[in-house]
């Protein structure tokens, strides 16, 4: 890929994330993980492991992000979601060392049937989720 096009490519995404709301910049980072995966798979059929070793360590980082935004106090869903993190972050660490495409597609598919439902959250709902992370940060502020 030309220099010119990772350039607009990175900015592109800058852009993006500048002006995203919450919904959007989660989905921005499910999409960075699922296409750092698929360079890794690319990587481990050309044994590129360097590059693989790059691209999975960056799927890593990005879906440890992910666990880490999870606001625990939502329930089973978090609680569950942080699980599902927890075993794909499990499953990229063994497919780096394995250098399994496998295991990258099982992490992968896992990860498109999260961001498929996340990708169906209605806009009506997003916003009544804005609105109560706005009464809970306000209420932590009053009471801080």
């Amino acid at each position: 890929m030309s220099y010119g096009i990772k350039a607009y490519k990175s900015v592109g995404i800058k852009d993006d994330l500048a002006v995203a709301d919450p919904h959007r910049v989660i989905q921005l980072l499910m999409q960075g993980a699922l296409e750092n995966m698929a360079k890794a798979k690319g990587c481990i059929e050309r044994k590129d492991f360097v590059g693989k070793s790059e691209s999975i360590s960056k799927a890593i980082n990005i879906i440890s992000a992910l666990q880490g935004c999870l606001d625990m106090s939502a329930g089973q869903i978090s609680d569950n979601l942080f699980a599902l993190y927890d075993f794909m972050l499990d499953r990229l660490i063994q497919a780096s060392g394995e250098k399994s495409i496998e295991m990258l597609n099982e992490v992968m598919e896992i990860l498109l049937t999260i961001k498929g439902a996340w990708d169906q959250i209605p806009v009506a709902e997003r916003e009544k989720g804005y609105q109560l992370q706005a009464q809970k940060h306000q209420q932590q502020a009053v009471g801080a």
